[in-house]
């Protein structure tokens, strides 16, 4: 079964200034935790295994619309972009998840260790192992769409990422929590794999095929659309419940924000020209190749913020490091737009050579 490619979308004006919405949500996140502290002992007394149910309906609101785009179907043109794909699986699920862990050992369990709180050290490369654990599923459309890449080649690649997902999420974060010498809640992270993966992608692919079924692909555009803005304000609302959480610990250390964001910087940068150079090396076509990038580097952050909050609590090191990924994520992926356009031409020169 094939199936078409996506329509390619705009990136919206809201959509390119989400870090400024994030910083906003900080801020305001902070202050009402401040300010109503009865409001948000209610909101996290209202869990069952660790599951809170308020973060678990923002959660699904969030990724839903997301999963919406994906066609499993899709899995059928993957042999149309072998190379560009065997080169994203590669970083995605051998290096990144990896890297991310040696990153974060090094910088914040070594490096950083003594301007961070040390109860804590190990939470935060929990999150940051969390992060890396699931490439994007959502944004990498977007990020496609602004380099010219094949919308074939991502949408495929997507829908095989999101199938992997299913299976591989759980025992690789296992693995690499147990590494990292982290204790693992097998009971917990298999919930969370059920709730935030498992549910989501048969809701949404039901939910696609019968809005195809009744008015095809124009109506299901046009729920896109409505869902779009929803998905992105449930986003917020979990940040500005996360950090009216940890606004305490962020006051009392400023600094840690920026340190947590460091091995994620290196890290994003590394990957996204691994898959870029690599792509270059097996003679993939540029169009291939910039997704590939982008698809190698950005997460799934939507995940990694359900996953960390269900595993160590809305409190944890762990949630405040996915949160802070959501906070680069959207500058540091339109810098490695620019990056794969800029160099188109030394990238297709060298290739024809």
């Amino acid at each position: 079964m094939s199936a078409a490619a996506p329509a390619k979308p705009a990136i919206s004006t809201f959509e390119r200034y989400l870090s400024l919405w994030v910083a906003l949500c900080i801020v305001a996140g902070i202050a009402l935790g401040y300010a109503l502290p009865g409001v948000f002992a209610i909101i996290a007394g209202a869990e069952v295994a660790r599951v809170n149910f308020v973060v678990a309906v923002l959660i699904w609101l969030m990724i839903i619309p997301m999963l919406l785009k994906i066609d499993i179907g899709a899995l059928g043109s993957v042999r149309q972009h072998w190379k560009g794909v065997g080169v994203t699986l590669f970083i995605n699920w051998a290096v990144k998840p990896f890297s991310m862990a040696l990153l974060g050992t090094l910088f914040l369990g070594w490096l950083f260790r003594p301007l961070l709180p040390e109860a804590e050290i190990s939470s935060y490369i929990a999150g940051l192992i969390l992060l890396a654990a699931a490439p994007c599923t959502a944004m990498v459309f977007v990020w496609s769409n602004l380099c010219d890449g094949d919308p074939a080649y991502t949408l495929s690649q997507v829908a095989l990422n999101d199938i992997i997902m299913v299976f591989a999420f759980a025992p690789l974060v296992a693995l690499l929590l147990g590494v990292a010498s982290i204790t693992v809640p097998w009971d917990t992270l298999l919930i969370s794999v059920v709730l935030y993966i498992v549910v989501p992608v048969i809701v949404a692919q039901i939910l696609r095929r019968a809005v195809i079924a009744s008015g095809g692909q124009a109506a299901l555009d046009r729920l896109l659309g409505r869902l779009g803005p929803v998905s992105l304000i449930a986003l917020l609302s979990t940040l500005v419940l996360l950090f009216g959480f940890q606004g305490e610990a962020i006051i009392a250390h400023p600094l840690v924000i920026a340190l947590i964001a460091v091995p994620i910087l290196i890290q994003v940068y590394f990957n996204a020209g691994l898959a870029y150079w690599l792509s270059r090396r097996f003679g993939v076509a540029w169009c291939v190749a910039a997704p590939a990038a982008l698809i190698g580097a950005s997460n799934f952050f939507e995940l990694a913020v359900a996953a960390a909050i269900s595993l160590f609590g809305l409190t944890s090191g762990a949630a405040l490091a996915t949160v802070v990924g959501v906070l680069v994520e959207v500058p540091v992926m339109l810098s490695v737009v620019s990056i794969v356009k800029r160099t188109r031409p030394w990238y297709e020169g060298r290739l024809d050579a």
